[in-house]
């Protein structure tokens, strides 16, 4: 996962708490979740337009 360790993720993650707060914090996961799946079906959709049109 990006060449990322356990003790990295974690690292990231306690900051991340740190900074944001721990209140914001899952709000902001929701946010950060949906848009992944979005670039995901996007570069799905376009990976497969690509197919179709070869």
């Amino acid at each position: 996962m990006f060449g990322l360790g356990m003790p990295e993720i974690l690292m990231i993650l306690a900051i991340a708490l740190i900074v944001i707060g721990p209140k914001k914090l899952p709000d902001l996961a929701k946010t950060l979740g949906r848009a992944m799946g979005e670039f995901k079906r996007s570069a799905q959709d376009f990976k497969r337009s690509i197919d179709v049109e070869t």
